[in-house]
């Protein structure tokens, strides 16, 4: 899959934050992105719309991005979903939890367009 085809789903509670990762993903030419503020949010945007990947914050209100991940892998029409923490928690027990938890992924910011370039690419070649 050419990654200007995939629609990106991206979670986190700063608007800033949100439109910092799709002005990333625009220089990666993804520009099919959609937007939530927090996990539960973000499962309504799932059930309304086709998503090829999703990038979640970890700390959130409401619905963390862990408790998140946690619904999508439950939820067996979305548990196959490519799903990258994208997070400041560098801690390696957080890292541990997201990937036991079914993350394909694990992003620390800030990052570069070509650092989330290479996390994307790896992912759609692992599963394909």
């Amino acid at each position: 899959m050419k990654l200007q085809d995939l629609t990106v789903l991206v979670v986190d509670d700063f608007r800033t934050m949100r439109s910092v990762i799709k002005n990333i993903l625009k220089q990666i030419d993804i520009t099919n992105v959609l937007e939530a503020h927090n996990g539960a949010k973000a499962l309504d945007v799932l059930h309304e719309n086709a998503v090829d990947l999703i990038l979640s914050d970890w700390n959130m209100p409401r619905m963390t991005g862990i408790d998140f991940l946690r619904a999508v892998r439950a939820d067996g029409d979305l548990r196959e979903l490519p799903f990258v923490m994208v997070t400041a928690e560098g801690m390696r027990e957080n890292i541990v939890e997201a990937i036991q938890a079914g993350a394909n992924g694990y992003i620390i910011k800030p990052f570069t367009p070509d650092q989330l370039r290479e996390k994307i690419e790896r992912i759609f070649e692992d599963a394909g």
